[in-house]
């Protein structure tokens, strides 16, 4: 008895402590204000319009260069100055640009965003290749994944030139063809550089953004900037049988022992669910922006309350779970190829997610172990683990915030961890650092249709992406 009320007495000053420091904490808001200035909001908008009118859908059993190079040959119109300034270089189809700096010495930066999109199938209020700008907003496949970010950049190039300006180091500009498909475009741009010795100070890459309310109880609008990628595994999973007639089947047939397994998988994920120091800043970061108390508490306590969170953040949402473990979906399935037949192989297919503390290997081998309970063989496709994590202390980082501070300054910077893909996973051994962070607003419903049906964005968060990434540049003469 007496250790059980040793146990609460303890648990109450705990309590206490965490009560107290909670309300201790600043309460703050975060805040979006898009561009007053409708000629720029206008001008860059008309650019971004040309760029998805030009149809860049990448398919990967049909490549095809030649209409990345009709986007080429459309951006050299549309931005004159770092076309005349800067070196090209067509690396079959995928684009990258040099624009030289001060000092050769110096290690180079590099913006990179993709040129391809993926199919706009459904019904659209606008022709999804149109650019159609109408009250405020541009709508088409890619206006938001992501050929805003190959605009601004590019516009923000193409004004410092006019400038005057010049960088201290090398300024790269890169965009594959092959981002949607997981294609060979990046890893031939990083083979360019590694070819020639050059390693990156920092890769500038999508990933996040500026995202409106980021989880149940935070209002606002978050600079969202992905500080590493989970890895990503293609799987196969089969089973054999004698197969026959339909009329007389046998226990335990190819497709019933591949949907125990999937049952099982389903029923409760086998993956460990666990905290990483990237979560950890996200939820501290976010806790002075919650709306309530209990759930400021919560985040700003997380060296008592993760236990509890550990089982709450599931029941969320899907990306909430997907931040805390390897993640295991099924995707396709086949089986014999008429009704009255039982098929003498069967198989499933599943992505994974693979987290840091549990990566390929350890995931995979768990994925194994369940399937030889019901005979099944794994085989793996295409699989990569997480890669490195971006250094929250940093210069790259601290850049990434200075910047992000002087364009939004009523927008809080937050740590996020990518759980899909991006180019930079190709550049992860070869560059000091990778930020994932695309300078551009959306509200929940514009991030939902990113590869759905009437995709878009509002112009006037063009402007402020331009100047961002005009910050970055010049903030490379802070490492002189």
């Amino acid at each position: 008895m007496k250790i059980i009320l040793f146990i609460l007495l303890v648990l109450i000053v705990l309590l206490l402590i965490a009560v107290i420091r909670t309300a201790m904490l600043e309460n703050k808001t975060s805040s979006y204000h898009g561009s007053d200035d409708d000629l720029r909001s206008n001008a860059y908008a008309l650019k971004l319009q040309k760029m998805i009118q030009v149809e860049t859908v990448s398919y990967a059993d049909h490549p095809d260069p030649d209409k990345f190079r009709k986007l080429h040959k459309a951006m050299e119109e549309l931005f004159p100055n770092v076309f005349s300034h800067c070196e090209k270089y067509d690396i079959d189809g995928n684009l990258l640009v040099r624009w030289k700096g001060k000092d050769p010495s110096m290690q180079p930066i590099i913006l990179i965003s993709h040129l391809d999109v993926v199919p706009a199938e459904g019904q659209w209020k606008y022709p999804p290749f149109e650019g159609k700008i109408v009250d405020g907003k541009i709508y088409g496949r890619g206006a938001f994944d992501v050929k805003c970010g190959v605009c601004s950049f590019y516009q923000a190039v193409e004004e410092l030139i006019e400038e005057g300006y010049v960088p201290p180091c090398d300024i790269y500009l890169g965009s594959s063809c092959t981002e949607e498909i997981g294609g060979d475009g990046a890893p031939k741009i990083v083979k360019w550089f590694t070819d020639r010795n050059i390693r990156l100070f920092m890769v500038c890459d999508e990933g996040g953004a500026i995202t409106e309310d980021p989880m149940t109880g935070i209002k606002g609008n978050f600079a969202m900037v992905g500080i590493f990628e989970k890895g990503y595994g293609d799987l196969k999973i089969s089973a054999k049988g004698n197969g026959g007639h339909s009329s007389s089947p046998g226990k335990n047939t190819p497709i019933a022992r591949l949907a125990k397994f999937e049952a099982e998988i389903e029923k409760k994920s086998p993956f460990k669910v666990q905290f990483t120091p990237a979560l950890d800043g996200m939820l501290e970061n976010l806790a002075p922006y919650c709306n309530s108390f209990l759930l400021k508490l919560v985040f700003h306590n997380l060296w008592l309350f993760k236990p509890l969170l550990k089982k709450v953040m599931p029941m969320i949402s899907p990306q909430a779970a997907a931040m805390l473990q390897t993640t295991m979906c099924f995707t396709m399935q086949k089986g014999s190829d008429a009704y009255n037949v039982i098929p003498q192989e069967a198989y499933v297919t599943a992505n994974l997610r693979f987290i840091p503390f549990q990566a390929k290997k350890e995931s995979i081998e768990i994925v194994r172990n369940i399937a030889k309970k019901y005979d099944l063989e794994v085989e793996e496709v295409n699989c990569s683990d997480p890669t490195g994590s971006l250094d929250l202390n940093g210069p790259q980082f601290n850049m990434t915030k200075k910047a992000i501070a002087k364009v939004f300054p009523d927008v809080a910077c937050v740590p996020y961890i990518v759980t899909g893909g991006t180019d930079s996973r190709f550049y992860d051994k070869y560059v000091d650092a990778c930020v994932r962070f695309e300078p551009i607003n959306s509200s929940r419903e514009q991030l939902g249709a990113m590869h759905g049906i009437d995709e878009n964005i509002d112009i006037n968060t063009l402007p402020p992406a331009v100047d961002y990434y005009k910050e970055i540049i010049r903030l490379q003469e802070e490492r002189v």
